[in-house]
């Protein structure tokens, strides 16, 4: 039975869709069918991380309304051929999409799949709704900043009214030197606010553009973050990547000091 996985975050910006999509690959590359579905209605940009725009025929409405078969609306991945999308509509039709609409299809691609991950619009309207009525667990992403962690709170407030059977928190973009010299708010402190189970840090990294596809991405501590993060996630461990282990002792604090003149 697959495992139907909502990622959200309450507030955009933090990386969410980025962290759906690479999740989805590394999942892809350990042996699993993997479907990701594009859950932001009309303000969709999965296809661009993904580097698919080009290869859309059908989206999630054109599923809905009929138009094709779901299978025909999957594109598939070219790196990762264990791995499709389901994109969302460039046309704001949120009205014509209900939750039972949205869940039908989950559902149905619960069947072929191991996993299917919603990448769930920001806010808390109707489309995050729509997305976590239709899994049954969650990743809440999160930043080291104030904004961000009060909007996971209150995302993990209301998750807590649906019946879910596990929330678990990924903290996006952190600066290990920053971590290291305590500049930002360290990951225990973010996890003992939340009091959600950590099952990923993934850290920011300076040669990495916002616009670059997530399948061209070539980073090791990017890719090593995002492995343990796929191995938390399906087999139950708790190996978390050390963003501040280079930048702590003395050759840390050159690494540190030569990171500020850059």
């Amino acid at each position: 039975m697959a495992r139907k996985i909502v990622v959200t975050s309450g507030k955009g910006g933090v990386g969410k869709t980025t962290i759906c999509a690479r999740l989805g690959m590394k999942l892809a590359s350990l042996g699993f069918r993997v479907a990701i579905l594009d859950m932001d209605i009309g303000l969709n940009n999965l296809d661009v991380v993904m580097n698919i725009e080009n290869k859309i025929n059908f989206d999630i409405l054109d599923v809905i309304a009929g138009n094709c078969r779901l299978k025909q609306a999957l594109v598939q991945d070219a790196k990762f051929p264990s791995l499709y999308v389901l994109a969302s509509t460039h046309l704001y039709e949120d009205a014509y999409i209900n939750k039972e609409d949205i869940k039908q299809i989950v559902d149905k691609l619960g069947e072929s799949f191991d996993y299917v991950l919603l990448d769930c619009p920001a806010g808390v309207e109707d489309g995050f709704k729509r997305a976590v009525y239709s899994a049954n667990e969650a990743l809440v992403v999160v930043t080291p900043h104030i904004s961000s962690i009060r909007d996971a709170d209150k995302v993990l407030s209301i998750l807590a009214s649906f019946d879910l059977l596990g929330k678990y928190l990924i903290i996006n973009r952190v600066r290990g030197d920053f971590e290291a010299t305590m500049e930002t708010l360290g990951v225990e402190e973010i996890v003992q606010f939340l009091k959600t189970k950590l099952i990923g840090v993934v850290p920011e990294d300076d040669d990495i553009t916002k616009d670059e596809p997530a399948n061209e991405i070539q980073s090791k501590q990017l890719d090593r973050a995002i492995t343990l993060l796929a191995e938390n996630l399906h087999n139950g461990t708790r190996k978390i990547y050390d963003v501040s282990k280079k930048y702590r002792g003395f050759w840390g604090i050159i690494r540190r000091n030569l990171k500020k003149r850059m």
